[in-house]
């Protein structure tokens, strides 16, 4: 598959509240591991992406590799090493959704419930989610992404807004 974007890849620690001592932006925990390789027993070689669909949400979806084309609209976040599988599983994010978790640490995970009919988890009454985190300022540099803006929530104080005409004091 092409690459597109920033390409980061995952060692999988599995442990979304800590901070990432290397270049990883995606991992998964110990029990979406478990599930990649009962699901590649089934399917062969997988994939994840996630869209920011109406119909799926933004849950990660997982496919049969190459079953989901990736074009410019996805960005790479990196492959998830899976202990006893022969083949990392890359994960792709679509670029609007990148736009927003680009500040963030992400972390597939399982959950008992129903996700979508599309994903290759579904049959097995659990799905797939992302937990995250905030980069810390160290990871943000090293990764070459700036810190996100933030605008001030509530007042600013007396004299510091418009009048009540919408004009500066």
């Amino acid at each position: 598959m092409p690459s597109h974007g920033p390409d980061f890849t995952s060692v999988g620690t599995g442990r979304p509240g800590e901070p990432s001592a290397s270049r990883n932006r995606v991992d998964l925990t110990g029990e979406a591991a478990d599930l990649l390789r009962r699901l590649t027993g089934i399917h062969g070689p997988l994939m994840f992406h996630q869209s920011g669909g109406c119909c799926d949400g933004s849950s990660p979806m997982c496919f049969p590799a190459g079953e989901f084309l990736t074009s410019e609209a996805d960005v790479h976040l990196g492959d998830l090493a899976v202990e006893g599988l022969d083949e990392p599983v890359p994960f792709w994010m679509s670029v609007s959704q990148y736009e927003y978790w680009k500040h963030t640490y992400l972390t597939v995970d399982v959950v008992k419930g129903r996700g979508s009919g599309f994903s290759a988890e579904a049959p097995e009454g659990v799905r797939f989610l992302i937990r995250s985190r905030l980069l810390t300022d160290e990871e943000l540099a090293a990764f070459g992404i700036s810190a996100p803006r933030l605008r001030p929530v509530g007042p600013r104080g007396p004299g510091s807004g418009p009048t009540a005409r919408g004009r500066p004091r």
